[in-house]
């Protein structure tokens, strides 16, 4: 289905929106009420991983629960705290609150990851979300890959590249990313040209400023923790035990990535999905972009959600970043209704069909359809 962008009431469709926020009313308690359970599931599944994983070596069942957990930490805590969906509850406590989550010390206990959270807010939450699908959208994934789509190699080897980088991308990109983002901030403070792009080798020495903050800031606090302290803990149950854990530890991690690439990357990524070339201009235009720049998976119950690491609400979610978790659900059918209204694609399908979209948009079989203002 393509459109007439020109010819879309962006007005009206502001007013429209608008109205299906307002329906839905300010956060609650019972909205953080929600998001506790959900990070209550995702606990148990770390608890069940590590008390069983010391089992066997590469123990999957272990490793899926583990990497369910921190996928969990990561989409259905960490994402909406840090766009403050919870800063208007009355009475929450700071540490779910945008000014507090993962602030300090806390990150050891709110979310200890490759990435930095700082570094993540500033390029997810303000780039990725008031950028999306233009030039300067750091998660655009055609540019992003464009040394792929425009390269030499056969088929084969293109889609091998893309599942091999699957396996390890937290690390291979939003860490490196994330930070070219943050240092780009402070670049412009001081009037310096910004970092075009984080792949240079200087990037990686530990004797620069931008080397020593990924490895200090970003890898080694995690990897220490991940994959030495707590494989340590099982030590007095012996070093085949501490091994074991180690083996799992890390065939969970790679399980982390394959599935947070899995709900992340089709979100943004098909030959269905427009780009744009000019910014936005009005609030009926940004509510536009979002809708047919984005896709949305099966919804509808906190077993789906949950699994798709509310992920599979992108539609509503680049509508109103700051909402509750549970908010998305509410107004997911109202949303379609004003799509259908306005005559616009409202993308549902199955997450499965969305990665085949994107994998072939990556290696070049494919491309984003393009929005031309005049």
């Amino acid at each position: 289905m393509t459109i007439d962008y020109a010819a879309v009431d962006k007005k009206q469709l502001a007013i429209d929106i608008d109205e299906v926020r307002a329906s839905i009313g300010p956060p609650t308690v019972e909205d953080l009420q929600h998001l506790k359970k959900m990070q209550l599931w995702g606990r148990l599944c770390a608890l069940i991983g590590y008390a069983t994983a010391w089992i066997i070596p590469f123990n999957p069942i272990s490793a899926l629960l583990i990497s369910t957990a921190n996928v969990g930490r990561w989409a259905n805590v960490t994402h909406p705290i840090l766009h403050g969906a919870y800063d208007k509850v009355p009475g929450a406590p700071k540490h779910y609150t945008r000014k507090g989550f993962a602030k300090g010390w806390r990150r050891m206990i709110d979310w200890l990851d490759w990435i930095y959270p700082e570094a993540w807010e500033v390029e997810h939450n303000h780039m990725h979300h008031y950028h999306l699908g233009e030039k300067d959208d750091p998660d655009n994934i055609e540019h992003n890959m464009e040394w792929l789509r425009n390269s030499n190699m056969p088929m084969w080897l293109r889609y091998s590249i893309v599942i091999f980088f699957a396996g390890i991308w937290k690390a291979a990109y939003y860490a490196p990313n994330t930070l070219k983002i943050l240092g780009n901030v402070e670049r412009r403070k001081q009037g310096l040209p910004e970092n075009e792009t984080f792949i240079r080798a200087e990037a990686w020495n530990p004797l620069t400023k931008d080397g020593a903050n990924l490895w200090f800031k970003f890898y080694l606090p995690y990897f220490v923790f991940r994959f030495i302290f707590l494989p340590a803990l099982f030590l007095p149950l012996g070093v085949d035990a501490a091994m074991n854990v180690l083996y799992t530890s890390i065939l969970a991690e790679v399980l982390t990535n394959l599935h947070s690439f899995l709900v992340i990357i089709p979100n943004h990524s098909a030959d269905d999905i427009y780009r744009f070339e000019e910014p936005i201009s009005s609030k009926g235009e940004f509510y536009l972009r979002q809708i047919i720049g984005s896709v949305n998976y099966k919804t509808g119950s906190n077993l789906i959600d949950f699994s798709h690491g509310w992920l599979n609400y992108q539609i509503e979610h680049h509508l109103f970043p700051f909402l509750p978790l549970s908010q998305y659900q509410k107004m997911q059918p109202y949303v379609q209704k004003v799509c259908e209204k306005h005559n616009l694609p409202y993308r549902q399908h199955s997450v499965f069909k969305r990665l085949l979209m994107s994998l072939d948009l990556m290696v070049g079989k494919t491309s984003l359809l393009l929005i031309e203002k005049a």
